[in-house]
């Protein structure tokens, strides 16, 4: 787990945040294996922790002193070094309105205290692959590599199958094989 560190693995990074010490424990037990772990154990913490490692997700508790959940989630979303980072709640609070008003501050999903591990995971992957897939990709128009997350310049189908659980057969297009043929007849 980290606490102020930016994502230097190809796990993807999760800011966990909630005031009880104990939910983060039992948070990163369930996230620890798939996932990067940032903590924090208030809103100003989880601002500030989000602008610095720029997380995958945020899983974010609502009831916390200072400033709460949905007041945090605000403040990312009106950030714009942040407000791309899609936010879950995770909660004890689950009437109907609260739910509503999680969404209408930006969350992407809300899960309700005692969470089952299994869904909380399914969620959090799928959130995850979604920003990804919504995420900008440079290409550069001439060689056609992409750049990663690190600001390195790499070849397409290695991002992909780095990226994503995608697994390439190569080959020839017709286009590519007769070239590649007329390329070998000429220098017989």
């Amino acid at each position: 787990m980290k606490n102020k560190a930016v994502n230097e693995t190809r796990k993807p990074l999760l800011l966990l945040v909630d005031d009880v010490a104990e939910n983060l424990q039992v948070l990163a037990q369930h996230l620890v294996d798939s996932y990067e772990l940032a903590l924090a154990s208030d809103g100003e913490q989880a601002l500030a922790l989000a602008s610095e490692t720029h997380p995958n997700l945020i899983l974010l508790d609502v009831m916390m002193p200072g400033i709460d959940g949905y007041e945090t989630c605000r403040q990312l979303k009106r950030n714009m070094a942040t407000k791309a980072i899609p936010v879950i709640f995770l909660t004890a609070r689950s009437d109907i309105d609260d739910i509503i008003k999680g969404f209408e501050a930006g969350g992407v999903d809300y899960v309700s205290k005692p969470f089952k591990a299994a869904e909380l995971r399914a969620r959090v992957r799928t959130h995850v692959e979604l920003n990804r897939l919504r995420s900008l990709l440079s290409i550069c128009a001439q060689c056609q590599k992409v750049k990663n997350d690190k600001d390195e310049w790499t070849r397409l189908d290695y991002y992909i199958a780095t990226n994503t659980k995608t697994t390439f057969s190569h080959g020839y297009c017709p286009e590519c094989f007769k070239k590649a043929m007329a390329e070998e007849n000429l220098s017989e």
